[in-house]
């Protein structure tokens, strides 16, 4: 049984959830809701939610801030002053379960970052490496904030789809941090930021005949964040210059 069959999900407590474009997209489109119903942006300054994973973008109204795109977290139901993840679907605490049992509530549409935990690549890229899960990582006496009930076995999971949603992740999260590069040249309003997703994104389908001659080294956008955000992807596309949309 895997461990995350009775638990109480600590982790979907614990952790700031980076999301990349395509992740956002997905949950738009799969549950018909609006970015501004899931979506904020988290302050990153030590870099603690990136983990060289998820790119950092900055906004007209706080230049100087780091941001990580992430889903929002609401207060838990049953754990006052705690939060969760706001898609997080909480069970009520009993005597066989008194930190309840909890469960994704979109978990066909949950982003990469969550597709892929516990895992990671080894140095080769070719194996799923089952991550050493700490206790707890989240400060506070509340227990609602411990992890793993016991620590994960290769046996826990399938011997395919894992490497599947880490090859995925991987390159989703390396497309978003191109589209950072891009952004973070001239940052806008966090307002419009939902508009500039949308046109890059409608874009990624075209036909071999619209396709552009290559630009050479001096034009291309290559993204400078450490460790595997990187990429050498061009992006042929323009910021929009109206702020189209009011912030939430």
């Amino acid at each position: 049984m895997s461990p995350c069959e009775d638990c109480h999900a600590g982790c979907c407590r614990s952790f700031a959830v980076p999301v990349s474009g395509a992740d956002i997209m997905r949950i738009e489109h799969g549950l018909g809701l609006s970015f501004w119903d899931f979506v904020c942006r988290w302050e990153d300054p030590e870099g603690q939610i990136a983990l060289n994973y998820a790119p950092h973008f900055f906004f007209e109204d706080e230049p100087e801030t780091q941001f990580v795109i992430s889903l929002m977290h609401h207060e838990s139901q049953y754990f006052k002053e705690t939060t969760r993840c706001r898609f997080l679907t909480e069970g009520q605490p009993d005597e066989e379960h008194p930190l309840g049992q909890a469960r994704c509530g979109i978990y066909n549409f949950r982003p990469g970052a969550c597709r892929v935990f516990p895992t990671k690549f080894d140095q080769a890229n070719e194996l799923a490496v089952i991550h050493d899960i700490p206790a707890r990582s989240r400060e506070g006496d509340a227990e609602v904030y411990d992890l793993c009930p016991r620590p994960w076995e290769p046996s826990d999971l399938d011997p395919i789809q894992p490497l599947h949603n880490l090859v995925v992740a991987r390159y989703e999260m390396q497309f978003f941090c191109s589209i950072a590069e891009l952004w973070n040249r001239n940052p806008r309003a966090w307002s419009v930021f939902p508009d500039f997703l949308r046109i890059v994104y409608a874009r990624r389908v075209v036909r071999e005949e619209d396709l552009k001659p290559q630009p050479t080294a001096d034009e291309s956008m290559v993204a400078e964040s450490p460790g595997d955000c990187q990429s050498s992807s061009v992006l042929p596309f323009e910021i929009p210059n109206q702020h189209r949309r009011r912030s939430a």
